[in-house]
């Protein structure tokens, strides 16, 4: 008697399916998804340091100081408002946490400069008694940018500012005063040097040390020495306004991921002007729209695992992208507030899809630039790739194709990064000071023999470290700074 072969469901149950479960693999580059996952996780526990006591302290110091030599700011010549608000942000500039060009900024890293960074938004004026949406002068800019008219003020803020704006005469003979994004940035350098100069000129017991003062662009950037920390400020002046800008008035309309988690009050409770102007705009009148404010709030809507990803994304593409200048980790950020919007939140809240978020953002930045389309979040018909020239994106695109192809290497690359500049934090606070650490062609000694520090350098690790091998990573963008590797460990 003849039996029918069992089904392969039914081989299944019986046990008979020998064939072995194969590992998720990524399709374009054959990496396996539980490696990308623990590579963004080590990445994710060395990026995000704990702060003990003494750091909270320190890092309390230094938010104090900076905001008292704000009050003396104001006090020198009456023009901040006496009551203000300032939002404070973790994460400097460059870090993409405010939608600012970053051509003009000195590149600072962490580990060599600085531990902490922080950016400061300071309103020089505040626009905060009305209820209904802003209309701002957009005539002479581009999407997302305008100009500031003083009429909107009283007569003393006029008088007050009139030295910080572009002046036009009108044909019936009126005067228009246009606060300048660039004049106010100098007067702002100018202010905080002599208010620091003041300072530093009757020093008191714990108050911080000033590293450095830098006007980069319209943003001031100050590091300073607390204890055994490095803080980075960049600080931005800006017009802050209460409610929403009539030209988002349409975003609001649209369904969002963060509906129904937080309310519309706290998402449109105000906005910013920044000092910075579109790619043919002029500088000299032109701010930028910022939703900082809202995007504060929103960040508590992403899961935890898609902003792993983002972080991990971020350190590997601000270094790879980072010649020419054409992306910032801010557009990163956009796109990921609108994969929020498109994908269901159940996907996105799962603990171990951090891989998956990673290649999505790697493809939807590629994405972006192939088609030179990345719309702003809030004003999805800004475009803020429209200026790139195509050559630009083509080459961003081909170096993001290499990350997209091993994609696991360029994560133990960002973690070498971040284990390395840990490294040298660590080491200053060793040495119990808060100086640089001077680089093999750094001031610190005589230039014309930086090859002969990094020999003796070499020469004690292989006397420490016998029978390990040892090699020397020199950072591409800054050959100045090589860091070690001892075995598997990297210093």
């Amino acid at each position: 008697m003849k039996m029918a072969a069992p089904t392969a469901s039914k081989a299944a149950s019986l046990g008979c399916n020998n064939k072995p479960a194969f590992p998720e693999l990524d399709f374009r580059s054959g990496a396996r998804v539980e490696e990308l996952n623990k590579l963004i996780q080590e990445f994710t526990k060395h990026d995000q340091r704990e702060y003990d006591d003494q750091r909270a302290l320190e890092i309390h110091t230094a938010k104090d100081f900076i905001f008292s030599m704000l009050g003396m700011v104001q006090k020198l010549d009456q023009k901040l408002p006496v009551a203000n608000e300032y939002l404070l942000l973790s994460g400097g500039v460059r870090e993409g946490v405010v939608d600012l060009d970053l051509d003009e900024l000195n590149v600072y890293a962490r580990g060599t400069d600085y531990d902490m960074d922080f950016t400061l938004l300071v309103p020089a004026l505040k626009l905060h008694d009305r209820n209904q949406p802003v209309t701002l002068d957009m005539r002479h800019s581009a999407l997302c940018h305008s100009w500031l008219s003083l009429r909107l003020f009283d007569e003393g803020t006029i008088s007050k500012w009139k030295d910080c704006c572009t002046i036009v005469d009108h044909i019936n003979g009126a005067t228009n005063y246009f606060f300048s994004p660039t004049k106010v940035a100098d007067w702002f350098y100018d202010s905080i040097s002599i208010v620091l100069s003041e300072i530093q000129k009757k020093p008191q017991r714990g108050m911080p040390k000033v590293e450095k003062v830098e006007k980069n662009g319209t943003i001031i950037s100050i590091i300073l020495g607390v204890g055994s920390s490095r803080m980075l400020y960049d600080i931005v002046p800006v017009v802050s306004f209460k409610g929403w800008p009539a030209v988002a008035q349409s975003w609001l309309m649209e369904n969002h991921f963060w509906d129904g988690k937080i309310t519309e009050e706290e998402v449109i409770s105000g906005f910013y002007l920044v000092p910075a102007c579109s790619y043919k705009g002029k500088k000299d009148n032109e701010w930028r729209l910022s939703f900082a404010r809202s995007e504060v709030q929103l960040k508590k809507c992403i899961s935890s695992s898609l902003m792993q990803a983002y972080q991990a994304c971020k350190a590997i593409i601000i270094k790879l992208l980072s010649r020419p200048k054409a992306i910032s980790p801010y557009h990163l950020r956009s796109m990921m507030l609108w994969a929020c919007d498109r994908l269901p939140a159940n996907y996105l809240a799962q603990e171990d899809y951090a891989a998956h978020f990673l290649l999505g953002l790697i493809d939807d930045l590629q994405h972006c630039l192939v088609n030179k389309m990345c719309p702003n979040y809030f004003i999805p018909q800004c475009n803020m790739l429209e200026h790139l020239s195509e050559e630009t994106v083509m080459l961003h695109a081909r170096k993001l194709s290499s990350v997209r192809s091993d994609p696991a290497e360029h994560l133990r690359t960002a973690i070498e990064h971040v284990k390395a500049a840990n490294w040298l934090t660590l080491e200053l606070q060793r040495r119990g000071s808060t100086t640089s650490i001077p680089s093999p062609q750094s001031d610190g000694g005589d230039p014309n023999q930086p090859d002969d520090r990094l020999a003796k350098k070499l020469q004690q690790l292989v006397t420490e470290n016998p029978g390990k091998s040892i090699s020397v990573f020199i950072n591409p963008d800054d050959v100045t700074r090589p860091h070690f590797r001892i075995d598997d460990k990297f210093f």
